[in-house]
């Protein structure tokens, strides 16, 4: 048993046992050579991720596939299996299965496997001179085939040694009946003659796949398979430790304690101690259950573990899986109890100064220098560490990657990361060696550092968002904790925001406590964007409230200033407070800045929201593609009733976004154009909403969503019966969100509905609700387009909006909407 850490190798290494065994030439060349086998060796490897979707019988005949290679029958398996296949797959045969699920090009014998099970079943038909086809013989001739074999005729008399073989073919043919058929393989493997015999080897990787601790059902069934074949040789690998040697799992697994399994009660760490007993394996770090488990027996006091459970969490919690920090706690742990008190939690709020002393002992002073640059960074590649040593070669960072503590993620930005523990020690543990940093030294490599992180950011393709927000999380983190200059984090920030993505920028907290770490420019930007970014997913006061917080400190940039004042004013405008809203737009617009297109932008929208939507064209017009100019109009002409032209603005604005490369924007102006084309035509919407839907999974911005998902709401219009119960639902979502326009566009959705249905009563109490929802005046021509749907009178109060070709024209256009989707319905 190979077990450890997520992503220390353990599945190439299972991979490479695997070629190695197959085809010599494969075997890396500073392992010891295999010793000579008087047979054969069959390897097969299974992974047992759930993503590999591999169930308990593909498993099984994987086993029987890998020893096709022999090239002769395995009577009892294959007889077996053939009545498990025939009850279990009806009208399925195992040809086609072969084929259809991949195992013909994996296992090179298989297509030799049906003429072997063939074999089989022939030979036992002709011996008990069944009628019928061979099949036969697993038909109604089993019973014959059962008897013969308890009766021990000449006939069967070879198959007859095979003790449990007519128990399973009278056994239920299932999955528990299946988890003993390995015994039978077992059986055949043993009477294949000396000279033609093999050794199977079978690999089970990804074993935490199986379940976990608690649920043991599918490991039962994997236990079994490995208990039943104690001819075949085993290799697993997976996170956790095997615990079939523990006798509290009695009952959960068939065999269980150190009898049943004496080379798993002890692990070994730093591989395979040839004469050495013991085979499970550590090949990283410990999984946190472990670290636990580990502190629980390390100091045992009358039978009782020593630590008590809290401070072995805290323990197992700071160690990061690292043993070194385990034992260096539990040193600790009987220190402080000799001093004659009893140790507390907060005694391992602690970094300790040997494990820098361990890291360091075998490094050149190039690769410590290389060591402390890159603990400054979240993540690495060899070039940035290079920039950020400020070493002028690569090779001390190409040796660094390759110790145990680098970590590698081969599908991130920068693929390299410290072990979590090695890098907190070498950043704040009590450093007392030769060449230790001064707090100059750090700050001289922070600023390589941020400046190395300016160079990546600025060279990659400017719409490479992964880069962006990669070098912004990692930069705001240095002028924080280094109190920086912001610098170019300014230019980024401006860029994050643009491609109105939202992926939320979430930075480890200081190492000081805030007393002693004054609130600075890096923490009121990153505060701007945390606000910013979270304000799809908080209530609209939250946001207003954070933004206003960070203004009130003055520890902004002037620069970035109309950053959180800009969205600020977004944020009053969601809550219905528009006054506040307009002078926050009018003053960013005032300035001039990067976001002055945007405040128009505002403005134009406050001009809608009121109801001057003469005024909102003429602003729309104006606006071009740095004021999204056409997502503007499209707002506009969707509340006049006509959805053509809106869907028309709707579409220029995706393709402006899309040559901008503004997959925010994109997502964002699909979603309404989703909306607009649900009140024309719930067929032409369908293809709308689905690309929709997917360009709004890769953003983050839940306003859009619900857009989307009112959207649905009005293609179901007049057609679906609990459209008011999934309305109800998504009312209590906008509510929590604090985006006051969503509730009495929801509403007008369902006064549609209503209209359709012709459900006097029900526009009538929408009317009302729609009053209620639009009394601060925002959305209230709402109101009057419920009217216009439903052909109604306006009351006298109403009447307040100024339409762009008047209320007429607009009440025939959205009466004319709700009668095209009646006569659809």
């Amino acid at each position: 048993m190979f077990h450890g850490v997520g992503g220390i190798g353990k599945s190439t290494l299972s991979r490479k046992i695997e070629a190695s065994l197959a085809y010599g030439e494969h075997r890396p060349a500073h392992w010891e050579s295999v010793p000579s086998l008087e047979q054969r060796v069959v390897p097969v490897r299974v992974d047992l991720a759930r993503s590999a979707g591999v169930d308990f019988e593909r498993i099984v005949l994987s086993m029987r596939l890998a020893v096709a290679a022999l090239g002769r029958p395995m009577p009892a398996f294959d007889l077996a299996l053939r009545r498990y296949w025939e009850h279990n797959h009806p009208g399925e045969s195992i040809e086609e299965y072969l084929h259809t699920g991949g195992l013909l090009r994996r296992f090179s014998a298989a297509a030799a496997l049906p003429q072997q099970m063939q074999a089989a079943l022939s030979d036992v038909a002709q011996s008990l001179a069944l009628p019928g086809t061979v099949g036969s013989a697993l038909g109604h001739g089993v019973g014959v085939l059962v008897r013969a074999l308890r009766e021990r005729r000449q006939a069967v008399r070879a198959l007859a040694g095979c003790e449990r073989l007519a128990d399973l073919l009278e056994a239920e043919p299932d999955l528990e009946a299946l988890s003993f058929y390995p015994h039978l393989l077992a059986w055949d493997l043993a009477r294949v003659p000396e000279g033609k015999s093999a050794l199977l080897v079978v690999l089970l990787d990804t074993f935490e796949g199986v379940g976990d601790r608690n649920h043991r059902d599918y490991e039962h069934l994997l236990q079994r398979i490995v208990w039943l074949m104690p001819n075949a040789y085993f290799v697993i690998t997976g996170r956790n430790r095997l615990q079939w040697a523990e006798p509290s799992l009695e009952g959960q697994l068939d065999w269980v304690g150190p009898d049943a399994w004496p080379g798993l009660v002890r692990a070994r760490a730093g591989g395979v101690v040839p004469g050495e007993a013991g085979d499970q394996i550590l090949t990283g770090d410990f999984s946190p259950e472990d670290c636990e488990d580990y502190l629980a027996r390390r100091l045992v006091r009358n039978g009782q573990p020593l630590i008590d459970e809290p401070t072995r969490q805290v323990i197992a919690e700071r160690s990061h899986g690292l043993p070194l920090y385990l034992d260096l706690a539990v040193t600790r742990y009987l220190h402080l109890q000799r001093t004659g008190r009893q140790p507390q939690i907060s005694d391992f709020d602690h970094e300790f100064p040997a494990l820098i002393a361990r890291t360091l002992s075998d490094l050149t002073p190039e690769e410590r220098l290389v060591l402390r640059s890159v603990s400054l960074l979240g993540a690495f590649s060899v070039p940035l560490a290079t920039e950020v040593a400020g070493t002028g070669h690569d090779a001390p960072a190409l040796r660094l990657v390759e110790r145990p503590f680098v970590r590698t993620s081969s599908s991130e930005l920068w693929p390299f990361h410290l072990h979590d523990l090695i890098r907190a020690a070498i950043r704040h543990a009590d450093d007392s060696s030769d060449d230790r940093w001064s707090e100059q030294d750090w700050l001289r490599a922070a600023q390589r550092a941020f400046r190395a992180l300016e160079a990546q950011w600025r060279e990659a393709p400017r719409r490479d968002r992964v880069v962006l927000v990669g070098c912004l999380q990692q930069g705001l983190l240095l002028a924080r904790d280094f109190r920086l200059d912001l610098g170019w984090l300014a230019d980024a920030a401006f860029q994050y925001v643009a491609d109105s993505v939202g992926e939320p920028l979430v930075l480890p907290p200081a190492s000081a406590p805030p007393s002693v770490t004054p609130y600075g420019a890096a923490d009121a930007l990153v505060e701007t964007l945390s606000a910013i970014a979270r304000r799809q997913h908080e209530h609209r006061g939250r946001t207003a409230d954070r933004l206003s917080a960070v203004l009130s400190s003055g520890q902004l940039p002037d620069e970035l200033v109309e950053l959180a004042a800009y969205y600020l004013a977004k944020a009053q405008r969601d809550l219905g407070l528009n006054e506040e809203s307009r002078r926050g737009m009018e003053r960013v617009a005032a300035a001039n800045g990067r976001l002055a297109f945007a405040a128009r932008r505002g403005l134009a929208h406050l001009s809608r929201l009121s109801g001057d939507f003469p005024t909102a064209v003429e602003t729309g017009g104006e606006l071009g593609w740095e004021g999204r100019g056409h997502r503007v109009l499209g707002d506009v002409w969707w509340v006049q009733g006509d959805t053509e032209r809106a869907v028309a603005a709707y579409l220029a604005a995706r393709r402006e976004a899309e040559e901008h490369g503004a997959i925010g924007e994109a997502a964002m102006v699909q979603a309404h154009l989703a909306f607009a084309s649900a009140f024309a035509d719930p067929v032409r919407a369908e293809p709308e909403l689905e690309l929709a839907q997917r360009l709004l999974s890769r953003i983050s911005t839940h306003s859009s969503e619900t857009t989307a998902r009112i959207a649905h709401v009005v293609r179901d219009a007049g057609r679906a019966a609990d459209l008011s119960v999934r309305a109800s639902a998504l009312f209590v979502e906008i509510e929590n969100s604090g985006i006051s326009y969503a509730a009495a566009k929801l509403q007008l959705a369902l006064c549609f509905h209503h209209a359709v249905l012709d459900d006097g009563e029900g526009v009538a109490a929408g009317i009302v609700r729609l009053r209620e929802l639009t009394q601060n005046d925002n959305y209230a021509y709402y109101v009057e387009i419920a009217h216009f749907m439903a052909d109604l009178p306006l009351p006298a109060q109403a009447g307040r909006a100024r339409w762009t070709d008047g209320a007429q024209r607009t009440r025939q256009r959205w009466r004319e909407l709700v009668l095209l989707r009646r006569r659809r319905t």
